[in-house]
């Protein structure tokens, strides 16, 4: 999440969790060690019953916590609170918080100080470069056996919907060190969000090209798409920053990038094998010289650069158009269309490339860590409170009473359980959303009894129907609708030709210059885009990012990422 002007938006992002369930009862997968039985799932066997088990004596584990950003006001604290003690009555694990942190970079700093101080809570949240640090260090258990003999099913259905990435992300030679979190596949695309109401009123057609969209801005920008005899309403929205990088978020421009098959910020293999930084191939400039005419012919919001909050002009209702993943209709389209219950957005897979396809780039698998230090008698109660978390998050939890008191606790307060959860730490299936998807098409035409559905999938099944048939009456039901009925429909009906990035975290030289490096990066493409310097000056930037330690970068990741391949065609040789 980039960091700045954007730590608002950040905070109100995370209501959009909620919409992301499960589809699929997990599997049974054999017999593994017991643990005790109070509290497993029912019928689950041996395993369930060790994933689940309720320890007789009490079991402490401190944690690092990351404080969330809703407030308390209950009397109750960040490790003594409704949810923490629901989670420890059914574990019998008391989470003492070892520090507390707000934010992601003041976590990061702190989890970083207790990495170079040697003193490491229980168990941690940390990121891709921490995990290498803590195992070339030594200082994280091994928990291959602890994951298998304590991995509930529903957790190891998960991973295994990676085809094994996750866990090959959090292991080194064959051991695990880590319990990652699973990226869902559809938060890795941007989407173009368009007032549809604007598009019909004047009568233009849907987007597919780059010419598409200018024609769209033009007119949104020139003939008074909201009729209020004024001109001030936007083409195309954007992002200070240009782009996002990894997972989209709103505004962010990568979307036009990738249609030019250009991927700055990630790393990235060209023909001839050799891996190469998005940002200074000649596809970037293109995609630069592109978003330059847009901006000079005033089809991008002139001010873009200028707010505080990104997604400021998409609340008041100015914006015409702007690109956000899968689930904007929880925010910030849930806010605009309170504010404007006209306003009607529908979601395209556009740009197409010069080729007629939807290119995007793909998010990593994994990028967080579950932990636990070396010498921690109980590693085992780390995956047990996973389990259970994980089966509450997903809704797969049978204590029915104490769900709906958790549940009404929620909407008295507007706090999601998942806030006060030890670890900040969610796994979900990879293709959660498009399974949710098939589903309701399969459940509105026919072909599958509604009652069939898991729970999920049924509540969003039933806020659909309760849309369309009173519109915008309910806009809690109105955000799932229409994340699904627009922004799911597209990623589950458009081919999609995903590139990923071949290399995430650091090398050696980047921990001096990278810094540096961004800035030139991000001032360059701004500056570019605006017309305060010409297109051209991309030539001296890139020359610049390589004499300032790029091209030594550069190498770096060539010799990881190939020595890493050379690894793994060993261990499949044997």
């Amino acid at each position: 999440m980039p960091c700045g002007g954007d730590e608002d938006l950040t905070k109100r992002l995370t209501v959009y969790i909620s919409a992301l369930l499960l589809l699929c009862l997990p599997a049974c997968q054999g017999s593994r060690v017991p643990s005790d039985s109070a509290g497993s799932e029912p019928g689950g066997g041996a395993a369930e019953t060790a994933a689940y088990g309720r320890y007789e004596d009490p079991v402490v584990m401190r944690v690092g916590f990351k404080v969330p950003d809703s407030r308390l006001n209950t009397g109750d604290s960040n490790d003594n609170n409704p949810i923490s003690r629901y989670l420890e009555s059914l574990t019998n694990i008391r989470v003492i918080h070892s520090w507390e942190a707000k934010g992601e970079e003041p976590f990061n700093q702190k989890v970083q100080l207790a990495i170079d101080s040697n003193d490491l809570p229980d168990a941690v949240v940390v990121d891709r470069d921490q995990l290498k640090k803590l195992i070339d260090s030594d200082m994280i258990a091994d928990l291959t056996g602890t994951y298998e003999q304590y991995g509930s099913e529903l957790i190891k259905d998960m991973y295994d919907s990676t085809k094994g990435e996750a866990l090959g992300d959090a292991s080194r030679n064959g051991k695990l060190y880590g319990l990652p979190n699973v990226a869902i596949n559809a938060d890795s695309l941007s989407l173009l969000w368009i007032r549809q109401d604007w598009l019909d009123k004047l009568e233009l057609p849907a987007p597919r090209t780059f010419e598409d969209i200018e024609a769209i801005a033009k007119a949104f920008v020139e003939r008074d798409p909201d009729g209020n005899g004024k001109r001030d309403t936007l083409g195309l929205s954007a992002y200070k920053n240009i782009v996002y990088g990894t997972k989209p978020h709103v505004n962010g421009l990568d979307s036009v990038f990738s249609a030019f098959h250009a991927f700055p910020t990630n790393w990235i293999r060209t023909g001839s094998g050799e891996i190469v930084y998005g940002s200074v191939v000649p596809e970037t400039k293109e995609a630069l010289a592109k978003l330059a005419d847009w901006y000079k012919r005033g089809l991008i919001d002139p001010e873009f650069a200028l707010y505080k909050e990104t997604q400021e002009p998409i609340i008041s209702g100015n914006a015409g158009m702007f690109f956000g993943p899968w689930w904007m209709p929880y925010y910030p389209l849930s806010e605009a269309v309170a504010l404007d219950t006209k306003a009607e957005w529908r979601a395209y897979a556009a740009p197409l490339d010069s080729a007629g396809k939807f290119v995007a780039h793909m998010a990593p698998v994994t990028d967080r860590y579950l932990v636990v230090r070396k010498g921690y008698e109980h590693p085992e109660a780390v995956m047990k409170l996973l389990n259970v978390f994980t089966r509450l998050e997903r809704r797969r939890d049978p204590n029915t009473e104490e769900v709906k008191k958790l549940d009404d606790f929620s909407a008295q307060t507007g706090i999601q359980p998942r806030a006060y959860y030890p670890f900040d730490l969610l796994i979900d299936y990879s293709g959660a959303i498009e399974k949710h998807y098939a589903d309701i098409q399969q459940a509105l035409h026919g072909k599958i009894d509604p009652d069939l559905l898991d729970p999920d999938t049924r509540v969003i099944y039933e806020r659909w129907l309760a849309e369309e048939e009173q519109p915008k009456k309910n806009l809690e039901g109105w955000k799932a609708a229409n994340s699904y009925k627009y922004g799911a429909a597209v990623l589950s009906t458009t081919a999609i030709e995903g590139v990923r990035s071949v290399f995430y975290g650091s090398t050696t030289h980047m921990q001096s210059v990278w810094p540096a490096l961004q800035k030139l990066e991000s001032e360059t493409f701004l500056n570019i885009i605006v017309g305060d310097t010409p297109v051209s000056s991309f030539d001296t930037f890139v020359a610049e990012w390589k004499r300032q330690g790029g091209d030594q970068i550069t190498q770096e990741v060539n010799v990881i990422v190939k020595s890493r391949e050379a690894e793994q065609m060993s261990d499949m040789a044997e």
